[in-house]
């Protein structure tokens, strides 16, 4: 198997923290080129222009962060990290969803409206002009502040986003918060202080590293 990955985006990153969690080795393949864009190699071959994409040995492909991940899952059920029983995969499910979309999703509509390398790219995986607007730019930093906020609340003094395990919802909520704070500079607010001790204590998980 192969996994196409752009180092520095958020999306595969989440796959590859997946990998690493399970003890799981397969071919990474860097798509990223000059000027923040994908290769044209990669371009050319996947019809949805948008990684991580995971490969398999007869070439078929699958795209979406959490798609590959249940599909690992499924071959690697051990350590858990999707649930363990109905309820717990359905909360896991239900706050891996939340950080997708409101915080990828927000990081992600900040700093694809505010980079001048985003000029006319303001939509991820569109061949045709999509011009960035200024307005999602702020609207991106309001909404990760209630982001945080949310998951400051859910976190409480857990040790993780759904209680005592770490899953897929931690990864995807990390992913969101780091690619924020690093490209973006937002800060996670002083009063979120579970929050802040919960990022503090993923970041410096193995699975964390670069």
């Amino acid at each position: 198997m192969k996994l196409y990955d752009w180092q520095g985006a958020p999306n595969p990153r989440r796959v590859l923290m997946f990998l690493k969690e399970k003890g799981i080795e397969l071919e990474v393949i860097e798509t990223g080129a000059e000027g923040a864009r994908l290769s044209e190699d990669f371009l050319a071959s996947d019809g949805q222009r948008t990684v991580p994409a995971l490969e398999l040995d007869d070439g078929t492909r699958i795209g979406e962060a959490m798609a590959i991940c249940r599909y690992l899952e499924t071959l690697h059920p051990e350590p858990s990290l999707m649930g363990t029983d109905a309820l717990d995969s359905a909360k896991v499910d239900m706050w891996e969803r939340r950080a997708d979309v409101e915080g990828v999703g927000a990081a992600g509509e900040l700093f694809r409206n505010s980079h001048p390398a985003f000029d006319g790219r303001g939509l991820p995986g569109q061949a045709e002009r999509i011009e960035q607007i200024p307005e999602l730019v702020e609207r991106g930093r309001a909404r990760m502040g209630w982001f945080f906020e949310k998951f400051d609340a859910q976190i409480g003094d857990s040790p993780f986003v759904t209680g005592e395990n770490f899953t897929v919802a931690d990864i995807t909520a990390f992913c969101a918060t780091d690619f924020a704070r690093k490209v973006s500079k937002v800060q996670i607010p002083d009063a979120c202080a579970n929050f802040a001790r919960w990022y503090e204590s993923v970041r410096a998980r193995a699975s964390a590293k670069r």
